[in-house]
């Protein structure tokens, strides 16, 4: 059984210990035990039953059910057996064949399939269950059979009724258990409309306030609804006549229900608090509630039925007290007041539980309940009340104190079950709690020989769960060793359980539990590991990424090497499911194009089978934001609109910005501009406008990742004309001839216009003349002023204007007339302090008046006429500089010069778009300087022990050449050996520098000599080399490998030549006849003089077709021969064919050499029939 009370004494063994207590509840008197869930002890322990399901006390019943279950269950040991009181008297179970008990139960089932009248067992039943320790009552269950009556039978005459006049239909249902539900409907099965003037009251009556024409039918019907019978009851209806008159009178309020000005209302504790007011008037009342010396609890009230019900759910003591209802019209007002008294049936305020007690330990029992009135209480011990029972050996011990029963040494034998009834006129409570005295030597609940793995530096509890009554003592022993363990690091708990304050590692070993009793021994062993924690030591950090770019949470772990761990990944405390798009290693998760949907908060979780660290990170996905929605337009005026959107979804970063652009439909369609940018907590902004202009907007919210799209646009919106509010910009006045004088300006931008036909109006006149002023209007953005004087300076201004007006004026701007070629030249053009480079130019200056025009400068011509080196050639292209001065004496330098070259130049004077005629023409020679650096400087190697060094003359000498120094030094690392210097003559261009080291590097300056001195350097490096290096810029063909590698292989080539040419030729002799023309006889094919060898003369596939044939069909030359095509044919063929000119050549012996085999050596290769090489260069390609 699972005990009511009492302090566990089962101790926790760390996470997966069974849970298992035994507390020691400590009163000031008295002691209990708490018995543990373990099923052995169970099994093994008596106990009185406990009444653990039963019928509720008002029992009511379906008479349709054809069977009546009267519920009573109870637990013990030994099984309880059960028994019923029928009306206070024994109920014989047996002798009533209707009458069944379920089997292990107390539960009773009546049937009636074979006849009966669930009516003949109304009545009060209680139940007893009861065993060798006790006996333990169920509460008095009143039983009742559902009772629905029909409605009594009656006529009921027509109801007539004054118009504005007040009516109550009365329903008066028939009683029915439990009563039934009412309500009012017509003959249509419609409810009857209900509202402040009609209404149906707590007792079913429908009330009028005041009675209209419209009110009059013939089909008021009460209705009541059984809900055990599930049936409903119909009244016959009321016939509603309603008497009309020309004028209605109105009428004060006054109560239909209830009654008078005051009543009173009792309600019990916890029950529902009705209170109606329904009254009459015309017009219709309205009702309103009061409670008198304080307010209406608003958590509690409610008001119903058109405020006419008051409600209030559960009832307490508080709400007792004096409540009003005031119903007034424009006549006049009235009160009724309810006195409200709230009573209690009894309440448990300490209901006894069941006691379990050691022998010779004390205990008691408790029953308090509160009631109005307070209740009487009542003890009974298995049933019969307590001072009617024969006192016995164990009464000695027990002591009744009112609602409080006290044990003093309890004994064996003494168990019981206690009953306390607590009764009052509106009700009582009925509990039952055992007394059970218990005795049993120790024993261990735990599992057997525990291993227990802990954290180090952790509190831990080693548990050991034990059970013995009387309650068993408990001491703890390490390594079986020692006296117990209590005090300093360890603390020993009264529930059996050890805790070490810090474990570690030497906290570790095994550890016994021992309990005492007087009825014996009992102990477990529990064995300690110590673990180092598992941590995170590197944890995710919270990350804003874009969407689509990657995201990566790392999670590095630390642990105890005999702890095997597991890392996993949750998203928004759910187990992710990494699929094939997220990465996961050892210690990070990787998520590549991070989407909307992988925002969350991530957590890794690494666990072993001990502890586990966590830790979490958000990611925030950031894109760009979606665009505002629903542009409005709103407070239109001439040049201002206010304009109002929905903000789109920022995607997680803040709108900043806001950027309104527009759009206009006259001067460029379909052309987007911005307007004006606002902060991006506002969403209506007043918008600038330029007159004329038929706008529409459209607004693109701007957040820290970028633009959204354009919203969509606003409705269009049209500016009214004006006249232009802007100057047209950049007035200027300049000649383009020497007579006149254009005046431009920068035309006004289309926005700018305000309206239609936009002109111009020009004014000007001469500066300082006093003249007035003379104007011109044009719609152009230029005027010309023709037959001016030669640059004149003149006065100026402008303004646009348009069909509603003119705009502002501009400021006065002078302009000048055109220039003409001025009148002097420069004269006396000199030279001096000539250097290399330089020169000091002066001049005699002109008037400035003889310009005519602006003056600009004066302006050098110069030319670099010749080299004084011979053989240099130079360009002789003009160059310029000009001198702005108006000093008197004037003069100036000439700058970047070449050395040691002729220069000739002259001046001319310069206005904004003339040049005089030239000054006169001086020539000069720069003096000598050093030269340019080399041409170009190249490194060779041509060997592994010499370096060839060649280099180019300087492109500009700037003197004559006297030589080239070359310093170089060896190259260390970081370091430079000593420098050593070589000096050429000016036609030297090579060098050839031996290396004492093939793997030494140098460092070289290379620089041209004139005798002012050194020029400037020309710095290269060796390369770095080894012996197996290649040589640079070596030509191969000049290598003696190379060379005697081509002959090796002309040789061989060569070779193979002759020896094709000897298989040619080889037994190559011809038989010398008489007449050459006659064929040959087939006998001559062999004669002793010599032989034909004809190999080559019939084609690959002849000589493979006639391989197998006789010897008579292989004979050669006897005056015919196979064609390709393998016809027989003539012979056509002769010895002088093969000859030029039929002049054969032969040798010694008579026979054919040379010719015929290169004539038929031709035709076999051009027939591609032949088996073997016919030539050299074939017997070459077939060796190939």
């Amino acid at each position: 059984m699972r005990p009511v009370g009492g302090r566990e004494m089962l101790g926790k063994v760390g996470h997966a210990a069974l849970t298992l207590l035994s507390l020691l509840l400590l009163w000031q008197e008295a002691a209990a035990i708490e018995v543990p869930l373990d099923p052995k002890i169970q099994q093994d322990l008596k106990q009185p039953p406990t009444i653990i399901k039963q019928s509720v006390k008002d029992y009511i019943v379906d008479p349709r059910d054809n069977t009546i279950i009267i519920e009573c269950e109870a637990k013990g040991n030994p099984v309880p057996k059960f028994s019923w009181r029928r009306n206070g008297r024994l109920f014989t179970i047996g002798k009533d064949p209707r009458v069944t008990m379920r089997k292990r139960s107390g539960t009773l089932e009546v049937g009636f399939r074979s006849g009966g009248r669930p009516e003949d067992y109304e009545g009060e039943y209680q139940c007893f269950a009861s065993n060798d320790l006790g006996v333990a009552l169920s509460n008095k269950i009143l039983l009742r059979v559902s009772k629905a009556p029909l409605w009594p039978k009656e006529v009921l005459a027509p109801v007539p009724v004054t118009e504005g006049s007040p009516l109550v239909l009365p329903c008066n249902p028939p009683p029915g258990l439990p009563p039934p539900l009412i309500f009012w409907m017509d003959s249509n099965m419609t409810p009857i409309l209900q509202d402040r003037r009609v209404s149906m009251g707590l007792n079913g009556d429908l009330y009028f306030a005041n009675v209209l024409v419209q009110d009059a039918h013939s089909d008021y019907s009460c209705n009541a609804r059984f809900n055990f019978t599930y049936t409903i009851q119909q009244k016959n209806p009321f016939n509603l006549k309603v008497q009309t008159s020309r004028k209605v009178a109105e009428t004060p309020p006054s109560f239909l229900s209830p009654e008078g000005s005051g009543s009173s209302k009792m309600v019990l504790r916890d029950e529902q608090l009705l209170l109606e007011c329904i009254a009459a008037g015309l017009p219709t009342p309205s009702i309103k509630w009061f409670k008198r010396g304080g307010d209406l609890p608003a958590q509690k009230v409610k008001f119903e039925n058109f405020n006419k019900t008051l409600k209030i759910l559960s009832v307490s003591e508080e709400d007792a007290g004096e409540y009003v209802c005031m119903a007034d019209n424009r006549l006049g007002s009235i009160r009724h007041s309810i006195d409200v008294q709230v009573k209690a049936a009894p309440y448990w305020l300490d209901k006894p539980t069941n006691l379990v007690l050691a022998p010779e330990e004390n205990g008691r029992l408790v029953c308090r309940a509160n009631g109005n009135p307070k209740p009487n209480i009542q003890w009974l011990m298995n049933g019969e009340p307590i001072n009617k029972i024969t006192e016995t050996p164990a009464s000695a011990n027990r002591e009744v104190l009112g609602d409080t029963i006290m044990f003093r040494g309890v004994q064996i034998g003494s168990s019981a079950v206690y009953q306390c009834n607590a009764s009052n006129q509106h009700g009582y409570l009925l509990a039952n709690a055992f007394v059970s005295v218990l005795d049993m030597a120790p024993r261990m609940l735990g599992p057997k020989n525990q291993l227990i793995k802990v954290i180090m530096n952790n509190r831990t509890f080693l548990n050991c769960p034990f059970f013995g009554s009387p309650l068993p003592e408990l001491r703890w022993f390490k390594n079986g060793q020692g006296s117990g363990l209590d005090g300093g690091q360890y603390r020993a708990h009264i529930n059996g359980t050890l805790e070490i304050k810090r474990a570690r590692k030497e906290d570790e070993g095994i550890y016994t539990c021992v309990a005492n009793n007087m009825l014996g021994k009992a102990e477990n062993q529990v064995q300690l590991e110590v673990k180092e924690p598992t941590r995170i030591i590197q944890a995710p950090t919270h990350q804003s990424v874009l969407r689509g770019s990657k995201a990566s949470f790392h999670c590095k772990v630390v642990s105890d090497p005999s702890l095997p761990t597991k890392v996993t990944w949750t998203k928004d405390g759910e187990r992710l499911d990494l699929g094939w798009r997220l990465k996961k290693d050892e210690e990070s998760l990787t998520i590549p194009s991070v989407t909307e949907n992988d925002e969350g908060i991530y957590t890794c979780t690494v666990k072993s089978e001990i502890d586990q660290d966590s830790a979490s990170a958000r990611l925030t996905v950031l894109d760009r934001p979606d665009p505002p929605i629903d542009l409005d337009l709103s407070d239109p005026s001439a040049r201002s609109v206010r304009l109002t959107w929905i903000p789109g979804n920022e995607r997680r970063s803040p709108v900043t910005e806001f950027l309104v652009q527009f759009e206009e439909n006259h001067w460029e369609p379909g052309r987007w501009q911005d307007l004006s940018s606002f902060p991006g907590d506002l969403n209506s902004v007043i918008l600038q406008l330029a007159p004329n202009v038929n706008y529409q907007f459209r607004v693109i919210a701007i957040n820290s990742v970028g633009r959204s799209q354009p919203s969509q646009p606003s409705p269009r919106y049209k500016t009214t004309a004006a006249p232009p509010d802007a100057i047209p910009r950049d007035l200027r006045g300049w000649g383009s001839d020497k007579d006149n004088m254009e005046i431009t300006w920068e035309p006004l931008r289309d926005l700018e216009k305000n309206g239609p036909n936009l002109q111009y109006n020009v004014w000007w006149r001469r500066k300082d003349s006093g003249d007035n002023w003379t104007n011109v209007t044009t719609s152009e953005s230029k005027h010309v002023v023709r037959y001016t004087e030669t640059y004149v300076p003149y006065e100026m201004k402008i303004q646009a204007r348009n069909e509603l007006g003119s705009g502002p004026e501009s400021n006065i701007v002078i302009g000048y007339s055109g220039e003409d070629k001025p009148a002097d030249s420069p004269t006396e053009l000199r030279v001096s302090k000539v250097s290399s480079t330089r020169a000091n130019i002066h001049w005699k200056p002109v008037d400035l008046s003889s310009v005519q025009g602006e003056f600009k400068e004066y302006r050098l011509y110069y030319w670099r006429e010749a080299s004084l080196v011979p053989g240099v050639v130079v360009s002789k292209e003009k160059m310029t500089t000009g001198f702005y001065t108006t000093v008197p004496e004037p003069s100036g330098i000439l700058k970047d010069l070449v050395p040691y070259s002729k220069y000739k130049m002259f001046m001319v004077v310069a206005n904004s778009r003339y040049e005089s005629l030239p000054s006169n023409n001086v020539e000069f020679t720069t003096a000598e300087d050093v030269p340019d650096a080399p041409r170009f400087f190249r490194i060779n190697r041509r060997s592994l022990d010499t370096l060839y060094l060649e280099w180019g003359k300087p492109l500009e000498p700037n003197g004559i050449l006297v030589g080239y120094q070359l310093a170089y030094q060896r190259v260390n690392g970081s370091r430079l050996g000593p420098q050593q210097i070589e000096t050429f003559r000016p036609n030297e261009t090579d060098f050839v520098l031996r290396l004492p080291d093939r793997n030494a590097r140098y460092k070289f300056n290379l620089s041209a000599l004139t005798k002012v001195g050194k020029g400037e350097v020309y710095a290269e490096e060796s390369p770095h080399f080894t012996n197996e290096a290649h040589i640079d810029q070596v030509d191969i063909a000049t290598q003696g490998w190379f060379i005697g590698l081509m002959c090796a292989i002309a040789l061989i080539i060569l070779i193979l030549l002759i020896v094709c040419f000897i298989k040619r030729s080889r037994g190559g002799k011809y038989p010398i006849r008489d007449k050459k023309d006659l064929p040959l006889d087939p006998v001559d094919q062999k004669d002793q003089d010599g032989s034909f060898d004809y190999q080559n003369g019939s084609s690959v596939r002849d000589r493979n077709e006639n391989e197998n044939s006789s010897d008579e069909d292989n004979k050669p030359l006897q005056g015919s021969q196979t064609s390709l095509d393998g016809n027989v044919k003539e012979s056509d063929d002769s010895l002088v064919d093969y000859g030029e000119g039929g002049d054969g050549q032969f040798n010694e012996d008579g026979s054919f050499i040379g010719q015929y085999t290169v004539k038929k050596d031709k035709d076999e290769t051009e027939g591609n029939e032949s088996s073997e090489a016919t030539s050299p260069v074939n017997a070459i390609y077939s060796l190939a």
